[in-house]
C-alpha cells in the first residue's frame, strides 16, 4: 500500500497497544496505515520526528470552543496548532437553545474534531466574562429537559453526553435540583453526564455521591472548599466509593479548579486521575491553564509516568467518550497524530490558587496530524 504520509524514527508511545519505541508510523487514506520499523517511504510526505515523541491525537476532555457564539469561547483550529489537540470536546458551551449554531457555524468547518457535551441548561453557559458572571444553572426556567433530550437525540454523532454546573457560583440557590433534571436527561437517552463542581453548596460528597459508572466528574482535584480531601489530607471514602462504581474523574484545570495541594495528596494516596483535561476557555487560555500540554506537564512534574499521561490524554479519554476509534494508532483508525517533546530547564507552573512550581521537564507541542495529513509545525 503506498502511504500519504511516513513519521519516521519518532518515540511512538501508545498506550491502547502498549507500544513504547523508536519506530516509524505511516498514514494513508486519512487513517493509520502501519506501525514498524522501516516502513517504505516512496512518494510519500516524509517527516523526521528524530528526538521526538509520537501519540494518538490528544483528547481535550475539556474544552470551550464555541468562538463566537459565546463568551467564554477559544477558536478549536488555532487551540490544536498551540497544544497539538485534535479532538476537542466542548462541555457545555452550548444549550439546546442554541447548538444548532454551534454545529453549523463551528463544528463542520472545523478541520479538527469536536465532539460536544450539550448542557442541559437551555442557553448553555451564556454569561461568563471577566466583567459578567451570572450561573445559568441558577434559574430553573433554564433547565429544559424535553429540549436536551431532543437535540441530543437529533446529533448523536458529535454529542457525547450531557453536561450540568453544580456549585455556589454555577447553581446557586438552585442546589443540586439540577444535577437532578440532568439525571433524567440522561437516562433518558442513555447517555452519560458531565458534572462541573464548584464551591459548596451542595458538597463535593453529595455531588459524587449520585453519579453513575460511566459519568464524569470534572474539577476532581479541586481547591478547598469542595476538595476531594479532608483537611488532613486524606481522600474522603464517598470519592473512593464513586471511583470503584466507575465514576470518572477529570481534572478540567481551568481558571479555578486545580490545587496542587489537592493533588499532590490524591497521587501520595495512589488516586490518579482518569482524564487530564485543560477546561481551556477565553479566561484561563492565557494562564493559569493555558492549554493541554501544559497540564499534562504538571502531572509529569508530579511523579506521573509519561506513558499514564500520555493514556490520560488519548486511550482513557477514548473510553470515557465511548469512541475506541480515537486515542489510538491502530491501522485503520482515523489518522491523528499528536508530535511532541520534552525539554529540560526550569519552567513555572501554576494552580488556581497562584502556587507555582519550577519544573525541570515541561513538554511541548511540535505538530499536529490530522486526518492522515501533516496539519502543522510548532
Amino acid at each position: 500500500m503506498p502511504f500519504d504520509l511516513v513519521l519516521q524514527k519518532g518515540r511512538v508511545i501508545d498506550p491502547s497497544q502498549g507500544i513504547d519505541r523508536i519506530t516509524d508510523v505511516a498514514f494513508a487514506d486519512g487513517k493509520v496505515a502501519a506501525i514498524g520499523d522501516g516502513l517504505d517511504a516512496a512518494g510519500a510526505d516524509i517527516r523526521d520526528v528524530s528526538g521526538r515523541i509520537v501519540t494518538p491525537g490528544l483528547i481535550d476532555l475539556h474544552t470551550h470552543v464555541y468562538w463566537g457564539g459565546t463568551s467564554l469561547g477559544v477558536d478549536a483550529e488555532a487551540y490544536a496548532r498551540q497544544s497539538a489537540v485534535t479532538t476537542s470536546v466542548d462541555t457545555g458551551s452550548a444549550g439546546p437553545g442554541n447548538f444548532p449554531g454551534f454545529r453549523k457555524h463551528v463544528i463542520e468547518p472545523s478541520e479538527v474534531r469536536i465532539l460536544a457535551y450539550l448542557h442541559v441548561s437551555f442557553a448553555g453557559i451564556y454569561a461568563f466574562s471577566n466583567r459578567i458572571m451570572v450561573g445559568e444553572s441558577h434559574d430553573m426556567r433554564l433547565m429544559a429537559a424535553q429540549d436536551a433530550v431532543e437535540v441530543a437525540d437529533a446529533n448523536r454523532d458529535v454529542v457525547v453526553g450531557i453536561k450540568v454546573r453544580i456549585g455556589r457560583h454555577a447553581s446557586g440557590d438552585s442546589g443540586i435540583a439540577p444535577l437532578d433534571i440532568a439525571l433524567q436527561v440522561s437516562d433518558e437517552l442513555g447517555m452519560p453526564m458531565m458534572v462541573h463542581i464548584d464551591e459548596p453548596p451542595p458538597s463535593y460528597e453529595a455531588v459524587v455521591d449520585r453519579l453513575r459508572p460511566g459519568d464524569v466528574l470534572t474539577h476532581c482535584f479541586r481547591p478547598f472548599p469542595n476538595a476531594p480531601i479532608t483537611g488532613k489530607g486524606k481522600i474522603k471514602p464517598e470519592v473512593i466509593a464513586a471511583r470503584e462504581r466507575g465514576v470518572i474523574f477529570d481534572i478540567g484545570h481551568g481558571m479555578g479548579s486545580f490545587s496542587w495541594k489537592t493533588a499532590r495528596a490524591m497521587l501520595e494516596q495512589g488516586f490518579a486521575p482518569d482524564t487530564i483535561s485543560s477546561d481551556v476557555h477565553a479566561l484561563c487560555i492565557e494562564g493559569p491553564a493555558f492549554d493541554q500540554v501544559t497540564t499534562m506537564s504538571k502531572f509529569l512534574h508530579l511523579g506521573m509516568p509519561l506513558n499514564e499521561v500520555v493514556a490520560a490524554s488519548t486511550l482513557n479519554a477514548a473510553k470515557a467518550l465511548a469512541r475506541p476509534e480515537l486515542g489510538t494508532l491502530k491501522p485503520g483508525s482515523p489518522g491523528d497524530a499528536s508530535i511532541l517533546s520534552i525539554r529540560n530547564g526550569a519552567f513555572p507552573l501554576e494552580d488556581s490558587r497562584n502556587g507555582i512550581v519550577t519544573a525541570e521537564e515541561r513538554i511541548f507541542a511540535d505538530g499536529v496530524v490530522v486526518a492522515g495529513k501533516w496539519w502543522h509545525s510548532n
